[in-house]
């Protein structure tokens, strides 16, 4: 029975904030800025209904006010303090996941699409503009993952 206790496995992590203000974060700007790009990937998860039933359960009413663009990416993601695991996300979602953002993919397009002419990817504001050119970007790329996934 002990060995069945230490067999629990732990929750896959793919990204969390606080890491963030540890490393390489610019002491120079706001801490919320190191919930910018978990949150615009985290927002394009809700978006395109990638949850689980927990999460659902749980965060719907953030789920709407989203969605809604009541609250803005860097808040979503501090609500659930940046962090972005296996236990927010559908099947297919940590699947996608696994693909795109923990291969480093997602952070590439990222820099791409946002960061020119800036000093760090943490200078990105958290505005809906941002938002929505970094969410088509993806939506492209999970449109092509899926074309992949179905041969």
């Amino acid at each position: 029975m002990e060995n069945q206790k230490n067999m629990v496995a732990e929750k896959l992590i793919y990204d969390i904030a606080k890491q963030r203000f540890l490393a390489h974060f610019p002491s120079i700007l706001p801490i919320e800025q190191a919930y910018v790009h978990i949150g615009m990937f985290l927002g394009w998860m809700l978006e395109n209904d990638l949850y689980s039933e927990e999460f659902e359960e749980e965060e719907s009413l953030q789920i709407l006010r989203f969605k809604q663009r009541e609250i803005t990416c860097s808040i979503l993601s501090a609500m659930w303090d940046g962090y972005l695991d296996e236990e927010l996300f559908s099947k297919k979602g940590n699947d996608f996941l696994q693909y795109y953002y923990q291969s480093g993919k997602y952070r590439q397009d990222y820099q791409n699409t946002l960061v020119n002419g800036l000093n760090s990817m943490h200078q990105v504001a958290d505005t809906w503009e941002n938002y929505e050119k970094i969410a088509e970007v993806v939506s492209q790329k999970f449109k092509n993952w899926e074309k992949k996934q179905a041969k």
